[in-house]
């Protein structure tokens, strides 16, 4: 009974996913990608070229062959379309990442952004929103756009 309402409870709270979610509560590697998701999809157009370097970074960094690569790429995807704001993915992420790791995926992060060559205003607003939702300074934000381009 006490799990059923904890469950109504925390299905209701904002930043928490709804039991219709698929995200993996403790899964890093979703949440870093939902984060990534949502900064191609910022612009209104997730490019091949984005959905491309997303591919490659979950191979190289979260050590998953493409086909893994894929569906961590439609878990994250279902995870950001389900989620009502960034701050389930963030708070994951601070949670389970060092400092270090985190400024490793703000470089991520610019990667993905200027992917298609272009920066648009949306998503250099939402990188810095979810920079400082990750507890990352801006200086640390300039360095990994910097170590990326």
């Amino acid at each position: 009974m006490l799990d059923a309402i904890r469950k109504l409870i925390g299905d209701s709270l904002p930043g928490t996913p709804g039991a219709h979610s698929r995200v993996h509560p403790h899964d890093v590697r979703i949440a870093a990608c939902a984060l990534l998701v949502e900064l191609a999809c910022a612009d209104g157009d997730f490019s091949d070229a984005e959905q491309h370097r997303i591919l490659e970074i979950l191979q190289r960094h979260f050590g998953v062959d493409e086909p893994g690569a894929r569906l961590l790429l439609a878990e994250a995807a279902s995870a950001n379309h389900d989620a009502v704001d960034h701050f389930v993915f963030t708070r994951q992420v601070v949670k389970d990442y060092d400092l270090g790791q985190r400024i490793v995926l703000a470089e991520l992060m610019w990667q993905v952004v200027l992917a298609d060559g272009e920066l648009d205003g949306q998503e250099s607003y939402l990188i810095r929103k979810l920079a400082s939702l990750l507890d990352l300074e801006p200086a640390f934000l300039a360095q990994a756009r910097r170590t990326s381009e």
